[in-house]
């Protein structure tokens, strides 16, 4: 089959590797009719090489056709059509049974003290392969797989393997009340998506931040009051990014805000220049200064911690990977800051979210994609979204082989 290959910084390329086939009795083979690009594959393309090898299959939204069940799977049958989600999770265990998916007990990665593993995403998640592939082979077939109906195009369904949820869950995790407000961080797809989720929700005022013109363009077309920072700081008046939302906010600032910039950030020279020296350094050493040493760029964190009111609660949805980074705990104390993060729990939210996807289309999915590519387009496509450059946003890869 062919599939999105790691090898290297900034070297993604699609390579013809062996199909995946039936390793457990409950496993299901899914050949993949549509899968994502991330904003977090850009972290494996950018910053995290020293936890990949090469060849490694990358991708952790699919979605597709199951073509083969092991003889323990009694909830799907060779021809549904099913969406991946991205973390690998049994249903069964502890921490299942409370909702907390992503840190599936009988899936943690125990060799580096992380939660779930996850498709497509180095060793710290379990080195398991892939969506942006032709084929998947997906563990759990009687749990994980969230079977979808026939009729709309994939794009209607695909978002519940990532987007959706990790956004339904900032958003929950920002517990903004109805008629509140909520600022987001960042607009590419998950920002976007947060900003509608909100408002579905009962957001009254959502303020989205970015400097990138058509993403400020995509969320204020759909009511979303846009601040560019192009502009903070520079004009004649002089504002920082924390005094434009105090003055939309009656003064106070933000009753929630969500980050979902997370290791992308702007602004911060020293992260920057740590990310770029592990790149530099032999695998084994960059790992080590990866888990012990600070190396993210926190802008956006700290200015979440500054626009937001007192008493109100920030959501992490955007991805850090410094262990000893620098927080600025004095003013989150005094402030009485309430903080939220972590994996989103897939499976929590598709009860909440598929039922959306059935009855219209309120989130806008069906037009979210900017970017409909052939999976061989993959390498240019990394390029071109690293550069936030053809106003791309959102990309989905259409596999070569897929069922008519």
């Amino acid at each position: 089959m062919r599939a999105v290959t790691w090898h290297g910084k900034r070297d993604v390329r699609v390579d013809t590797v062996p199909d995946p086939t039936i390793e457990a009795p409950d496993d299901v083979i899914v050949q993949i009719t549509s899968t994502g690009i991330c904003g977090s594959d850009l972290h494996l393309y950018e910053v995290l090489g020293p936890f990949l090898d090469e060849g490694d299959i990358l991708g952790h939204e699919p979605m597709g056709r199951v073509v083969e069940v092991g003889p323990q799977v009694t909830n799907l049958a060779v021809g549904d059509r099913v969406v991946i989600p991205f973390n690998v999770s049994c249903g069964t265990c502890w921490m299942c049974g409370k909702g907390l998916y992503s840190q599936c007990e009988t899936t943690q990665v125990r060799e580096y003290g992380s939660g779930a593993s996850l498709f497509g995403y180095t060793k710290l998640y379990g080195q398991v392969p892939g969506g942006q592939a032709e084929y998947l082979r997906v563990p759990f077939g009687n749990a994980l797989p969230v079977k979808v109906p026939d009729g709309p195009a994939d794009d209607r369904f695909v978002y519940l393997s990532d987007v959706l949820p990790t956004s339904w869950q900032a958003v929950r995790y920002a517990d903004v009340a109805p008629g509140g407000s909520l600022v987001v961080l960042g607009l590419g797809p998950i920002g976007d998506m947060c900003t509608r989720v909100a408002r579905h929700l009962g957001a009254e005022q959502v303020i989205g931040v970015d400097l990138v013109p058509e993403r400020l363009e995509r969320a204020a077309a759909r009511g979303t009051t846009v601040v560019d920072l192009n502009g903070v700081g520079s004009g004649k008046d002089g504002q920082e990014l924390g005094d434009v939302v105090r003055d939309l906010t009656g003064g106070r600032g933000a009753d929630a805000v969500i980050d979902a910039v997370g290791m992308e950030a702007h602004g911060s020279p020293g992260g920057k220049v740590a990310q770029q020296v592990t790149g530099m350094l032999p695998d084994a050493l960059a790992a080590k200064l990866m888990t012990t040493a600070g190396t993210d760029r926190l802008g956006a964190l700290h200015s979440a911690i500054d626009i937001v009111r007192r008493g109100g609660t920030i959501s992490l949805s955007g991805v850090y990977g410094g262990m000893a980074d620098p927080m600025p705990m004095l003013t989150m104390f005094d402030k009485q800051i309430q903080l939220r993060m972590g994996q989103a729990n897939v499976h929590r939210w598709v009860g909440d979210i598929l039922p959306l996807l059935l009855d219209g289309d309120p989130l806008g999915v069906d037009g979210f994609a900017t970017h409909h590519l052939p999976l061989e387009s993959a390498p240019d496509a990394y390029a071109t979204f690293q550069e936030k450059g053809d106003g791309m946003v959102k990309t989905l890869l259409t596999p070569g082989a897929h069922l008519g």
